[in-house]
């Protein structure tokens, strides 16, 4: 098996013989036909031919019609593809992907193929390092409502957000290359307000700017942000492809951490009868991509998971089995300060807690907005019940009565 990466799906077919459709995938998607092949050719491809791993059916009387269902694993030589993502990717799902339903729901890797990803640069980690934070939850924020302001009103939100306390800010996705505030200038006059709340505040500060343009010129745009202070960057990897994300995490030249965006993954996943699992998409090609930081919709608030897919997404960013370091988890959206003590029993402690609205819409403004998070993450990991937390602590309280506390 180490000489092979392995592909599993899940296959819906009421009347499907499953045995005889792995074995169709598994010649099909290496050495095209089989039987008719003359023996010394035969002999010849033995190396290059897929091998059915196993086959799992689920079936039962009285099932209704399209619940009959079989998990496939098929393992793909290494010796056929190159050890890339893309390679990989149309190997194992290229034209089947378009042949039933059928949905790739794991991947497994070989040592060879594992080779040529060092993965993530900084990762789960590096960045606790790099803002010297060990002990808890991290805390990020998001610009909003950022498409038509300038340089002045970008810094002014900025330091709002900042002397909130958060450990991290990023971009809204849908932040690109603009006049009033390309990213050289952005990064500068965010990278000044970030030092700025530091004398305040104490805190360092990652500030996560939107990686845009032409994939030709990504690698120039990342470096002239680093040049003018970037400590973080934030990139839209479905739009470009996995190996873009890769290109830039390896490069020595981009020398800050990556924050993966989770943006068209709602076009692969959802299906249970097609597509890519969660757990591949956003967990682990992300990772083995190298992405530091990985965004996904949390099973909480306005854009929603089912919570087992969030776990799988976790899991393999955190899981062990792959030889590269983890990746920090960022389940998003919907997120508010009631919502802290699930987040913390679900993911731990090692974990982003990311929030757009929850800070920007609180009552008392946005820095109340970050103050009454990490309220919340303090009286969480005290196990302290919120309401009871928050009769000393405004901020947390004006929260809890907009919003609610946890469900």
């Amino acid at each position: 098996m180490n000489n092979m990466c392995t592909a599993t799906y899940r296959l819906h077919d009421d009347r499907a013989d499953f045995r005889k459709k792995a074995e169709s995938i598994a010649v099909g998607m290496t050495v095209g036909s089989w039987t008719e092949l003359p023996q010394a050719k035969r002999e010849a491809m033995q190396k290059h031919l897929g091998e059915v791993i196993s086959v799992d059916v689920h079936e039962a009387e009285g099932m209704a019609p399209g619940e009959r269902y079989a998990d496939i694993t098929i393992g793909y030589p290494d010796v056929n593809f190159s050890r890339d993502i893309p390679a990989l990717l149309v190997t194992v799902f290229g034209k089947i992907s378009m042949d039933g339903r059928i949905k790739l729901t794991k991947l497994g890797f070989s040592d060879g193929f594992l080779s040529a990803f060092p993965g993530p640069k900084f990762g789960l980690n590096g960045v606790r390092d790099l803002l010297g934070v060990h002990d808890r939850p991290l805390l990020m924020s998001i610009f909003k409502s950022v498409i038509g302001l300038d340089a002045d009103e970008l810094r002014e939100q900025f330091i709002r957000q900042a002397l909130g306390g958060v450990d991290l800010i990023k971009d809204d996705e849908i932040l690109f290359e603009n006049k009033l505030t390309p990213i050289e200038k952005r990064v500068e006059v965010c990278m000044q307000a970030a030092e700025q709340a530091r004398k305040e505040t104490g805190k360092k500060l990652l500030y996560a700017a939107n990686l845009t343009g032409p994939t030709s010129r990504l690698k120039q745009q990342a470096e002239r942000a680093i040049s003018a202070g970037a400590n973080a960057l934030l990139f839209n990897v479905l739009s470009y492809g996995y190996d873009v994300l890769h290109e830039l995490s390896s490069d020595p030249d981009i020398n800050v951490p990556i924050m993966a965006h989770p943006a068209l993954a709602g076009a692969l996943y959802p299906s249970p009868h097609y597509g890519i699992s969660a757990s591949v998409l956003l967990g682990q090609l992300m990772r083995l991509a190298g992405a530091d930081l990985v965004l996904f919709p949390s099973p909480y608030g306005s854009v929603t998971m089912p919570k087992e897919e969030n776990m799988a997404i976790t899991e393999q960013l955190l899981s062990p089995g792959l030889p590269v370091r983890t990746s920090m988890p960022v389940p998003s959206a919907g997120i508010h300060p009631g919502l802290v003590p699930l987040i913390l029993r679900d993911f731990g402690t090692d974990v982003i807690v990311n929030a757009g609205g929850g800070i920007h819409g609180h009552p008392m403004g946005t820095e109340a907005g970050g103050r009454a998070f990490l309220q919340a993450i303090e009286a969480a990991q005290r196990s302290i019940p919120l309401a009871q937390y928050a009769a000393e602590h405004p901020e947390l309280k004006s929260a809890l009565d907009l919003w609610g506390g946890e469900r």
